[in-house]
């Protein structure tokens, strides 16, 4: 059985100013109406202060790109998993 390849999410939400346009990607941003910030859905926070990770697969792989490539402050970042390789 072949697996499809795994991206990962790295989202730092410290420098998010809640602009909102992440939320095309509504399966991974969804907005937090305490602070008007984004979260990331299911991601877990790392050692680093306000930044989180997700992983997923290649079939979410445009979606993701889709909501990285809108943020005006490019704190959303897509990493494939398999080469290193941070594509946005």
């Amino acid at each position: 059985m072949q697996v499809g390849k795994k991206y990962k999410i790295i989202y730092d939400r410290n420098g998010c100013i809640g602009a909102a346009t992440c939320v095309i990607a509504s399966k991974f941003f969804k907005m937090n109406e305490e602070d008007g910030r984004a979260d990331l859905i299911e991601g877990k926070k790392t050692d680093q202060h306000e930044v989180f990770e997700l992983e997923i697969d290649e079939e979410f792989l445009k979606m993701a790109l889709d909501g990285a490539g809108v943020c005006p402050v490019n704190v959303i970042h897509v990493i494939d998993l398999e080469t290193g390789e941070q594509i946005i």
